[in-house]
């Protein structure tokens, strides 16, 4: 590992570790408001109130609206998924626990991440899927077995 990679991956190990955080705090937000829609839709709009003054405090200047017309229709699909991942771990982390949901969560970013590198999808490099890629992808895999194993606590689905 490059010198320079431990700050980053510090960085993202800290990133990470907000989100269990995040998942039981906008799970009970979606019970308080009486839907998960709701919980993910104030979650977001509290996001949006975070960053305006962060952009402020930075002068990030305007951007030029007019570029969209030009870039890749698929960068829509950001704000879709975070959609998608907060709502998901509204309705799944009260279920799966904060660790057993985190753990599926990676095992399907890893997957999916796999996918992006070896094909150097969303406009990423590409990066060959390699014996010892897999091997790791393999092993998140099995941990994720092992986190949702019956004896793991899972709670059952709640009623209807």
């Amino acid at each position: 590992m490059p010198g320079n990679a431990l700050p980053l991956i510090l960085a993202a190990i800290a990133t990470g570790a907000v989100v269990p955080f995040q998942a039981g705090a906008n799970a009970l937000l979606g019970r308080t408001l009486g839907h998960p829609l709701w919980g993910s839709c104030v979650s977001l709009c509290v996001s949006l109130a975070c960053l305006l003054p962060l952009m402020a405090l930075a002068r990030v200047e305007a951007p030029a609206l007019s570029q969209l017309a030009q870039a890749p229709r698929w960068i829509w699909i950001g704000g879709l998924a975070g959609v998608v991942y907060v709502t998901g771990a509204l309705l799944l982390a009260p279920r799966l626990g904060a660790a057993g949901f985190i753990a599926a969560a990676i095992a399907g970013q890893m997957l999916a991440s796999v996918l992006v590198d070896q094909w150097g999808l969303v406009g990423l490099p590409q990066k060959p899927v390699s014996l010892p890629r897999l091997a790791g992808l393999g092993l998140i895999l099995l941990g994720l077995l092992v986190m949702q194993w019956p004896w793991s606590g899972v709670r059952p689905p709640a009623g209807p």
